[in-house]
């Protein structure tokens, strides 16, 4: 991973994002215990007291929200160094964490399920902390995806080898959301494996926004980035269903995706412009397409982030950005499709046909009473419905520079102004090169325009199997065999001795090899050795990855000196427990008090003691009830059929179901 320390734009507005998060922690612990004091008392002058305090906790955490708010429109930091004149593109914050030690419990893990001596893995272990630290500040690069991608797929062997699905670790996870800075803790692994795909997507914006769009081939980076980082997303959302982060909600997620796309499909249109627009039929033509294209993809996404719930916690000018690129690409569309009117009148050279075709599948419809064919042969017509474009591409980019002026975040993003004010200035400068015939004759209304590209932008799949990894705990046996799921006997010692050269008994499987056909009355079976036995050592040796004719191979090394080996059992694994979770609540308001407050419950039953429940934030483990202040969400109470649950903006969904 990159240094943490240095003093990179990057790193810095990392750092500012954690210290957010903290004041954001604390204010909302102050936030819970306010507002269960004021649940809990019936003094008038104490609940006076308590709302004022809540009422300057809640301006607070809407200042913090707005600090955050403006991380996130910190485009210019990614950008590109190379001098540009371009709308800047918005890449995703990484998630910050906290650290983790998996140092005790892995090891006792080791002893206990294992029966093997835990400080020999001590190196392992360290290896799988150093690689999590170094995943906190991944380098923007391949390297830093492949970083990132293989700590996820090394998170796939840790969950095999250490979390049973009957239990839970004691290795709690801590994530805060990239939107609200609300932090999330489980003791739940696919809490940090979602977290870290959640990163290794945002790692590829940041790549695509820092690729240089004056080249081809900067653009070409650019389009593969977004169209990677949109496929991480995707895949998120797709594996990782009931996340209990916003930022990693299906409904956000799925938001995320599309802009991700949309930026996508910005630098397609760059991509074809750069090497400049000629002003010639044919070309005006494609980039209209394109132009309305890219237009329709930013709209639909400003529709989308302006839905519920996602409204709610999606940056307010990240929604205001693609209201004002929508704007901007649908007048660069007019603006073309008036050049091709007023600049290019049919001659008697030109293809006809071919003219007639590609300006009809421009249009939807006609105006009324003007057909594609005469508009191409009349002068005037051509005349007015180049000037009824000119004039929609006007108030779409007088749309664009009121948007944006509103927005106090975007209105100091100084490109953006300046590349919305000069293509304003052209279609002004354009209009007025037009004859000044009495307009009150040609009151046309420009028509829509249909979108067309020929570079489909889709999701492109993470590919994991492209990343080799070692599992870092491989001297533990193969995976198929010795997992968390699977229970075993402490190594048993089996002393044998040849009886005429018959073992008496066969071995089979791959590795590790397994005993059967044994003979009861063989000298192994009276030491001990059962059908279904897994040999794990011969002489001393281990033998965990080896197969049968090399096993057989280290008997007959031996020669007619007593064979000893160690053996194992295989258990009856206990019938697996869902793991105690929260869910996405589709409910939640914008305030950070949601994830804190006790469930208010009525109506509990005396008589029935309800069982306590692990907490999904696990600040107070231990007397859940005395720490009113402390950072934990509800959990479901057990008991009478009868309980009703209020539901309020405070409340997640029950917590007895899984999270993934």
């Amino acid at each position: 991973g990159c240094n943490p320390l240095a003093e990179t734009g990057r790193s810095k507005l990392q750092n500012q994002r954690a210290v957010l998060n903290q004041q954001i922690l604390r204010a909302v612990r102050m936030r819970a215990g306010a507002e269960n004091l004021l649940r809990a008392t019936t003094n008038n002058k104490v609940r006076e007291q308590v709302l004022l305090e809540l009422s300057f906790v809640n301006s607070d955490l809407q200042i913090l929200k707005e600090e955050l708010e403006g991380l996130n429109i910190s485009v210019e930091v990614y950008q590109s160094t190379e001098e540009t004149f371009s709308i800047p593109l918005v890449p995703l914050g990484l998630k910050e964490t906290k650290e983790v030690d998996f140092t005790l419990p892995l090891k006792d893990f080791i002893l206990e399920h294992y029966s093997e001596d835990s400080s020999e893995y001590e190196d392992e272990i360290a290896d799988l902390m150093d690689l999590r630290q170094a995943c906190r500040t991944p380098s923007r690069d391949e390297a830093g995806i492949e970083m990132l991608m293989s700590y996820f797929l090394q998170l796939g062997y840790v969950e095999n080898r250490f979390f049973p699905p009957t239990r839970h670790m004691g290795v709690l996870f801590t994530w805060y959301d990239s939107f609200t800075g609300v932090p999330v803790c489980q003791q739940n692994l696919l809490l940090e494996k979602s977290s870290i795909l959640f990163n290794t997507g945002a790692l590829y914006t940041q790549i695509g926004t820092r690729c240089n769009r004056q080249t081809q081939a900067g653009l070409e980076n650019a389009v593969d980035a977004f169209q990677r980082a949109a496929g991480v997303l995707s895949y998120l959302k797709e594996t990782f269903t009931h996340t209990p982060s916003y930022d990693m909600s299906p409904a956000m997620l799925n938001v995320l995706v599309k802009m991700m796309l949309a930026q996508a499909q910005e630098c397609v249109f760059e991509q074809i412009g750069l090497p400049g627009i000629r002003n010639e039929f044919f070309t005006l033509v494609k980039m209209t397409q394109e132009a309305a294209k890219v237009g329709e993809v930013y709209m639909l996404l400003n529709t989308a982030m302006n839905q519920e719930p996602v409204k709610e916690n999606i940056p307010y000018s990240w929604s205001k950005l693609a209201q004002i690129k929508s704007d901007h690409y649908k007048a660069l569309a007019h603006y073309f499709i008036a050049t091709i009117l007023c600049d290019h009148e049919l001659q008697s050279g030109d293809d006809e046909d071919q003219q007639e075709k590609a300006l009809s599948q421009l249009y939807d419809h006609m105006p009324e009473g003007l057909m594609v064919l005469t508009v191409l042969k009349d002068k005037v017509q051509r005349k007015q419905l180049g000037k009824a474009h000119l004039r929609k591409a006007i108030v779409y980019h007088e749309e664009a520079l009121r948007v944006c002026g509103l927005c106090k975040k975007l209105r100091n993003i100084d490109v953006l102004q300046e590349v919305l004010t000069a293509a304003h200035k052209r279609s002004l400068l354009k209009y007025a090169q037009q004859e000044t015939e009495d307009d009150f004759l040609s009151l046309i209304q420009a028509p829509d325009i249909l979108s067309k590209t020929e570079h489909k932008i889709e999701t492109i799949a993470p590919q994991f199997s492209k990343v080799k990894v070692k599992d870092f705990f491989h001297r533990l046996g193969p995976l198929t065999v010795f997992s968390a799921k699977q229970r075993w006997t402490a190594p048993r010692t089996i002393c044998m001795h040849h009886e005429a050269g018959e073992l008496g008994f066969s071995l089979k499987g791959g590795s590790p090899v397994q005993i059967y056909c044994l003979d009861p009355v063989c000298s192994a079976a009276s030491m001990g050795l059962k059908e279904g036995d897994y040999i794990v050592s011969v002489g001393g040796m281990d033998c965990k990855w080896l197969g049968v004719n090399e096993v057989l191979e280290k008997f007959k090394s031996m020669g007619e000196q007593p064979i000893e080996m160690e053996v194992i059992s295989c258990q009856d694994t206990a019938a697996s427990v869902h793991s105690k979770s929260a869910t996405y609540s589709v409910g939640m308001q914008k305030t950070y008090s949601l994830i804190c407050l006790a469930m208010e419950e009525d109506k509990i039953d005396q008589t029935k003691k309800a069982p306590l429940k692990l907490p999904f934030l696990s600040w107070g483990t231990k007397n859940r009830q005395k720490a009113a202040s402390t950072l934990c969400l509800p959990s479901a109470v057990a008991g009478s059929s009868q309980i009703k649950k209020k539901l309020s903006p405070f409340t997640l969904l029950n917590t007895e179901s899984s999270l993934y």
